[in-house]
């Protein structure tokens, strides 16, 4: 019957006991009559219409409406059935008597019992009755007491059994029980109607331990079930209540200050391997553990005698003494304070404890208590493992000293390693380092952990030293000069340096060697400083990379060096490059050195008697003849071993890579203008070549250099993996040294496709969008890539020409138009022009419209056999402007200063690549200014690709993008920007 929110009316609760759910809350309004009393009219109130009332409600009234409200069947069944069912259906299923389901059943409760005990503590003040069978809210009226009731506990032991009952008192008033009117509305705290009176109680009570009572006058504890049942019932409630009354056994109150104890113990998994010891020749022992394991660090306090758990939550712990036939209760009040500030004191030592008990990886846990362990004994921490454990480890003092000396060929290392008495080899403790054990047996039968600190202070110099001599005496090589300059600044070792080798690092030290005086020219100052270091490697017999900008000289340098070697009388050398290489080293060398006799080791018909190389000072080759020959030419003993573009040796497992380090040299240099051009491990795969071992193996390399740099962006790393080859890799940008070269104007044209083109490129687009995505939902973004690549590739041909990918096509292209302007516009002034393209289609292109212009031009691609005779021709025609090159087959090796226009046809995946070209003009040798034009199609991939490399691609001098690398950085939102 519904109530006018414009009438009289009373906000009541009504409380009634649900067949499943227990006792659940019935909110209601409720008419007055004249006098202000309760009427039969009543309406039923929720959420969703209480605010009609609103003057007759406060804010407890609706938290309580919003409460009840969650504790109905319909939203009990919302939250906890997995599908959608009638509330009739799903109770009856969930607490069928046979095939009930318990845990939900335990969980329902859980969440009823939260609900109610909230209600119960805001319902003071407010009317509340209990419901009628016949659904009346208003049936019978329950006083809810405003003062709360306390509770004692009595005990009788005798010879037989024990009694216990509770006394109830409210307001000094003794509550009788059992009492039939007596029942429990909430348990979890327990909150009791007696006599219809709602009470609450000042301890928090659990009301399981109530419910017996209400209908019998004490219970009975067996003799044969008292020990169980005084630990698992007596003593919390012994620890809940502190005024118990016991007769039969004693209770013991008593007041300490807490003692913290960390104990140790580890974390066992099913996994177990030997643990070796280091004192019987490393053989292992039959004790198993788990390597991988960790150790749990549990934190407890000892009160006096008694010891508690600081996960064992409460004010008040209780134990049980049994003594013959009686029993002691010790009743210790806990100081959660100090406990805490104990658990903090763990905590900022950096133990990441949380609810005092943490497990941590095992090398790390005794790390931390080796740095600590003074820290804890100051602060008055006991150090403890559990005696029932067969296993035991040291937990006493670790110490390493490393003392580095410079000798001869190497640096020595001298270690002493000690955990408490016992000392172990530096070299016994490296094998057990590298093959990834933290744990081994000392002599006394403990078990000793390697410190993390070890593991992560003295990373490199365990993986990269190495043992020499019968005795394995530990030594690092002299390349790895600049680990053992960070032992040192580090205050991780003794150092002890010649300021000779000092000085690598920084080139101040580095003397002015003389020219030799078969080297015809002269050097430029940083050229000069170049051949200096050089020569200062040569001195140590350290391998180096010669990384200056395209142009800046590095035949040069090299040459000069080589002279110095003839004229020391130092032997034969050999300079492997790309094939089309050769000519340009052997006219360097005719202009520079004439004095070098230089054996050019080439072609199908090479005489492949090695023998005759001690008549030469220097051996050109190519990579491709090494590859073939190595079982040759690792026969022969050479002075140096020289690799020109040593980009070429990138991936450590093709066969040319495999095939240089299988030669024999006193010095190795490489030259490259890109030492990285894919990824780390290109320099991994160059620096390994002349200075074996400096970057530790490739699985080493890749785990702690590679990966962080190239997954994680690890600054710290890049920074670190740069500081190790600094001393033997020489860049020079020209910006930094070529000061006398003309300045280089880089211009991007923007060409606009014309209508045709534009119809062609948008249906290709779409044709991709659609294939690409369809695969990627199918296969990933990792199997879509070489469709991804096939798309975007043939996008940027339509964007260059149409032409590209349909011989039939007629139309014209906005790009080929701009850039046949712009080449007429350049040929009329006078300029001679590089033009470069990706595509050699796209050369055809251009060419066709030269050829059919009647004008000359020169032309060079991968196919090409007559290099030599094109560069020659556009260097010595005055009348011959253009030159057509294939990026690929270009970008290496020529010197054409007579062009000083560049023109860029198409945009390459990798900037560097295109600098490189630039670089064929703009170059030592060339007196004007340089004019660059990158031609880009608007509202292309093109563009596209510009936006997106200046966006995310942190490229620089040392680290640039190839196709492979460009596509592995593409997530799903750049491909989709690229084909929207």
């Amino acid at each position: 019957m519904k109530v006018s929110a414009s009438q009289p009316f009373q906000i009541i609760y009504s409380l009634y006991q649900h067949e499943y759910l227990g006792f659940i809350f019935e909110c209601y309004i409720v008419h007055l009559d004249d006098k202000g009393k309760l009427t039969y009219q009543h309406q039923n109130i929720s959420s969703k219409n209480a605010r009609e009332f609103t003057r007759g409600l406060d804010d407890r009234d609706f938290e309580l409406i919003e409460i009840m409200d969650s504790m109905h069947q319909d939203t009990i069944v919302k939250k906890f059935s997995p599908k959608i069912v009638k509330p009739e259906e799903f109770l009856t299923k969930t607490y069928d008597k046979a095939k009930g389901n318990e845990m939900l059943q335990e969980q329902i409760e859980d969440y009823m019992e939260k609900r109610r005990a909230k209600i119960l503590e805001k319902m003071r003040g407010k009317m509340l009755f209990e419901m009628g069978n016949d659904g009346e809210p208003t049936w019978r009226k329950i006083e809810v007491v405003d003062k709360r009731a306390t509770i004692q506990f009595h005990f009788m032991r005798t010879n037989d059994h024990t009694n216990y009952y509770p006394t109830i008192f409210h307001q000094g008033k003794k509550l009788d029980l059992p009492n039939e009117s007596a029942y429990l509305v909430c348990k979890n705290p327990a909150w009791m109607v007696l006599n219809g009176n709602l009470y609450g109680f000042e301890k928090y009570v659990d009301g399981k331990k109530l419910i017996p009572f209400l209908s019998k006058k004490y219970v009975v504890i067996p003799k044969n079930v008292e020990e169980t049942y005084y630990n698992r019932f007596v003593a919390p409630l012994i620890a809940s209540f502190d005024d118990v009354e016991a007769s039969g056994f004693e209770i013991n109150k008593s007041t300490y200050d807490p003692h913290p104890v960390l104990t140790l113990s580890e974390l066992h998994t099913a996994q177990t391997t030997a643990v070796p010891s280091l004192f019987d020749n490393g053989t292992a022992t039959e004790d198993t553990t788990d390597e991988s394991g960790k150790i749990v660090f549990d934190l407890s306090f000892k009160y006096g005698k008694h010891r508690f758990r600081g996960d064992n939550i409460g004010p008040v712990s209780v134990t049980v003494e049994k003594q013959d036939t009686g029993y002691i209760f010790h009743r210790v009040a806990r100081k959660s304070d100090v406990e805490k500030n104990f658990l903090n004191t763990l905590q900022k030592l950096g133990l990441p404890m949380k609810g005092f008990r943490v497990a941590v990886p095992k090398s790390e846990a005794f790390s931390w208590l080796n740095e600590n362990r003074v820290n804890l004994l100051n602060l008055g921490f006991e150090v403890s493992q559990p005696e029932s454990r067969d296993k035991k480890y040291f937990v006493g003092k670790a110490v390493i000293e490393v003392e580095v000396k410079e000798n001869i060929d190497w640096f020595d290392i001298h270690a002493k390693i000690r955990f408490g008495e016992f000392e172990i080899p530096f070299k016994d403790l490296r094998k057990l380092i590298l093959r990834r054990k933290v744990e081994f047996k000392l002599p006394n039968g403990e078990i000793a952990i390697i410190p993390e600190i070890w593991l992560t202070k003295y990373a490199d110099l365990f993986a990269l030293s190495e043992t020499e001599g019968a005795h394995e005496k530990p030594v690092l090589r002299k390349h790895h000069l600049n680990l053992v300059k960070e032992l040192e600044e580090g205050n991780l070792a003794k150092v002890h340096l010649s300021e000779k080798l000092r000085s690598l690092s920084s080139f101040s030290g580095i003397k002015q060697y003389p020219l030799p005086e078969g080297f015809n020219g002269e050097l430029r100052p940083y050229q000069r400083a170049g051949y200096n270091w050089l020569r200062f490697l040569n001195e140590y017999k350290l391998g180096g990379c010669l990384a200056d900008d395209m142009g800046l000289g590095k035949t040069v340098q090299t040459l000069t060096l080589l002279q110095a070697e003839k004229d020391s009388g130092a032997g034969t050398s050999l300079l492997i490059m790309p094939t089309s290489l050769i000519y340009n080293w052997e006219m360097e060398s005719s202009k520079f050195t004439p004095g070098l006799r230089i054996l050019n080791y080439t072609g199908t018909l090479r005489n492949k008697d090695i023998t005759r190389f001690e008549k030469y000072d220097l051996v050109l080759t190519s990579y491709g003849i090494t590859r073939l020959d190595v079982e040759l030419l690792q026969k022969f003993y050479f002075n140096y071993i020289i690799l020109d573009e040593s980009q070429v040796i990138k991936n450590p497992t093709s066969n040319i890579a495999k095939a240089v380090r299988e030669l024999k040299s006193r010095h190795k240099l490489v030259l490259t203008g890109t030492p990285i051009e894919n990824t780390t491990l290109d320099l991994w795969s160059q620096m390994s070549f002349i200075n074996p071992g400096i970057l530790g193996s490739q699985t080493y390399f890749r785990n702690e250099y590679q990966n962080p740099i190239e997954k994680k962006a690890d600054e710290a790393r890049s920074k670190k993996l740069g500081a190790i080859i600094k001393p033997f890799i020489l860049r020079r940008h020209k910006s930094q040294v070529a000061t006398e070269l003309p300045e280089k104007v880089e211009n991007v044209q923007y060409s606009e496709m014309t209508a045709e083109q534009e119809k062609r490129y948008e249906e290709v687009k779409t044709l991709y969008r659609e294939k690409i995505f369809k695969l990627i939902e199918q296969e990933g973004l990792g199997n879509s890539r070489f469709m991804i690549l096939e798309g975007l590739t043939k996008l940027r041909q339509l964007a260059n020409h149409p032409k590209m990918i349909e011989q039939g096509y007629t139309g014209d292209s906005g790009k080929l138009e701009d850039i046949t302007h712009m080449l007429e516009n350049a040929m009329a002034e006078g300029h001679k022009v590089l033009v470069f393209s990706q595509f050699v289609k796209h050369l055809d292109l251009v060419k066709a419209y030269l050829k059919n212009n009647k004008i000359d031009f020169a032309y060079l691609d991968g196919s090409s056999v007559d290099r030599k005779e094109q560069v020659e021709r556009f260097n010595k025609d005055p009348n011959l402007k253009i030159f057509l090159i294939s990026i690929k087959a270009g970008g290496l090796g020529l010197n054409l200063t007579e062009a000083d226009y560049v023109f860029i046809l198409d945009p390459w995946w990798n900037p560097a690549v295109e600098a490189q070209a630039i670089d064929r003009a703009h170059r030592i040798g060339q007196k004007k200014k340089v004019f660059t034009y990158k031609f880009i199609t608007r509202n292309t991939v093109e563009e596209k690709i510009l936006t997106l490399q200046q966006k995310k691609l942190k490229l620089t001098n040392e680290l640039i993008m190839n196709e492979e690398s460009f596509m592995k950085q593409l997530t799903r939102e750049d491909i989709a920007q690229m084909l929207a």
